[in-house]
């Protein structure tokens, strides 16, 4: 898989973001400070993928993360300075319009020359037609489904980006690229790792797992004020690994940062959406966690070591994306005695008007009350709350059908319950998401470098 490029005993790979909308400064603080050899940042999910997808039907230009430009002009400065390589999936649905955008902001803002790469070959769209898979949510075969198929993006592997790390790449734009595969290309490509050793692989994948949100392991989204209090958590900081050419790492963020970095933090993020610890699928190996053990080594560095792994799925999991047509909401607050009452009032009205009077399927409409168990679906709320939140949605197949339901919310004002205020209405095209698995075989991928002289 890698061909050795330095003699290398440690690398350090910094998370710059964990989704698409992640803090920057973070980021620009490892950039600046962190003295890594990469700076690496995830910014897609199934959505965020498809949300490309949507986007570039409107316009061919367009399908990259939106925030991908002030990532970059953030960085850039720095990374180049520094020697640091970056890699992101940032480039979503159109990974060749995100490298020649890049490469147009760091003509402006770097401070060395650069090469941008561009990994394609996620985007399987026409061998998903041809392939006719079978699709999970569904138990069908593809060519049952009447909804106008989209989309279709194969999680590529880490084999996807050592060829444009071996091109000398400084940057890397990658589609849909598997999360932990951003972390173990590198570290591939610098050890040597070859493919066929999926014990140093499932390793490598444990300490990608561990970074790929970012914060998240160094005490966001595991903070609780009573139960696990974080410091400082408005200056997160983001973590690093120095990781050894045996898999094994030790995790840091840097001093004066906010948060904490436990091996309480890391085992949470540790099991973070793994199904079966010990058999983790994923491109590049079928990574095993079951042995992981984590040692707390100083303030704010723990190390990980005992990840392992067997031989990688013969197939790769493919996100689809299907035209689901759009999505109205509607919002309006109601305050003071019986609240709840008031809110529940107006929700029977809308949809009575909705079903009624402009035909939307009652199956199809969704009533919630923020502040009065909206979180607890289904469950009774025995409080009488100060105030509620009435949320209605409805999916419909067109926008106009779709824009009635905020209409009617906000038609409340004059014609519902007493005393309803701040009303907000939205219509969203939907892209409904499912997956399936195709043969990696169909999958073949390409580097495409350019030249960025400063």
């Amino acid at each position: 898989m890698g061909s050795v490029s330095t003699a290398r005993t440690t690398l350090r790979l910094g998370a710059g973001a964990g989704f698409s909308g992640d803090r920057i400064d973070p980021a620009r603080d490892l950039a600046e400070h962190g003295d890594l050899d990469y700076l690496i940042f995830e910014c897609l999910g199934e959505r965020t993928v498809a949300t490309g997808q949507a986007r570039r039907l409107i316009d061919p230009n367009a399908g990259y993360d939106p925030l991908l430009d002030k990532r970059m002009r953030a960085v850039l400065p720095h990374t180049t300075a520094t020697g640091t390589t970056v890699v992101t999936n940032a480039g979503a649905a159109n990974p060749l319009a995100a490298a020649e955008l890049v490469a147009r902001t760091a003509a402006e803002v770097a401070g060395g020359p650069v090469r941008v790469a561009a990994v394609t070959g996620d985007d399987v769209l026409e061998q998903v037609r041809r392939h006719n898979p079978v699709v999970w949510e569904t138990g069908r075969p593809l060519s049952e489904h009447t909804e106008e198929l989209v989309s279709a993006n194969a999680y590529i592997g880490a084999d996807a980006v050592i060829p444009a790390l071996e091109l000398g790449a400084t940057v890397v734009i990658t589609g849909r690229l598997a999360d932990p595969s951003l972390y173990l290309a590198p570290l591939a490509f610098e050890f040597g790792w070859q493919a066929s050793d999926y014990a140093t692989l499932g390793a490598g994948t444990a300490v990608g797992h561990l970074l790929e949100c970012a914060g998240q392991l160094t005490g966001g989204y595991y903070a609780d004020p009573v139960t696990k209090p974080v410091p400082n958590l408005a200056h997160l900081g983001f973590p690093f690994a120095d990781v050894r050419a045996d898999g094994s790492a030790v995790f840091g963020k840097l001093d004066g940062s906010g948060g904490t970095l436990t091996t309480r933090t890391c085992a949470e993020q540790l099991l973070y959406e793994v199904g079966d610890p010990a058999a983790y699928l994923t491109p590049d190996v079928t990574a095993d966690f079951a042995g992981v053990s984590f040692t707390q080594v100083g303030p704010d560095r723990v190390a990980v070591e005992g990840a392992t792994g067997g031989i990688r799925p013969d197939e790769l999991k493919v996100t689809l994306g299907f035209r689901g047509g759009w999505v109205g909401e509607g919002q309006i607050s109601y305050a003071g005695p019986r609240a709840l009452q008031r809110a529940e009032l107006a929700g029977d009205i809308v949809r009575q008007r909705l079903h009624e009077v402009h035909g939307l399927a009652t199956e199809n409409i969704f009533v919630e009350f923020i502040g009065a168990g909206a979180a607890f679906r289904g469950l009774d709320s025995s409080s009488d709350p100060h105030e509620v939140r009435l949320r209605v949605t409805a999916q419909a197949a067109s926008f106009d059908a779709a824009d009635a339901v905020g209409w009617e919310v906000e038609a409340l004002y004059t014609n519902g319950p007493a005393a309803g205020g701040g009303a907000r209405r939205s219509v969203t095209e939907v892209l409904s998401i499912r997956s399936c698995l195709i043969p990696r075989h169909l999958v073949p991928t390409d580097v495409h470098l350019l030249e960025v002289t400063v």
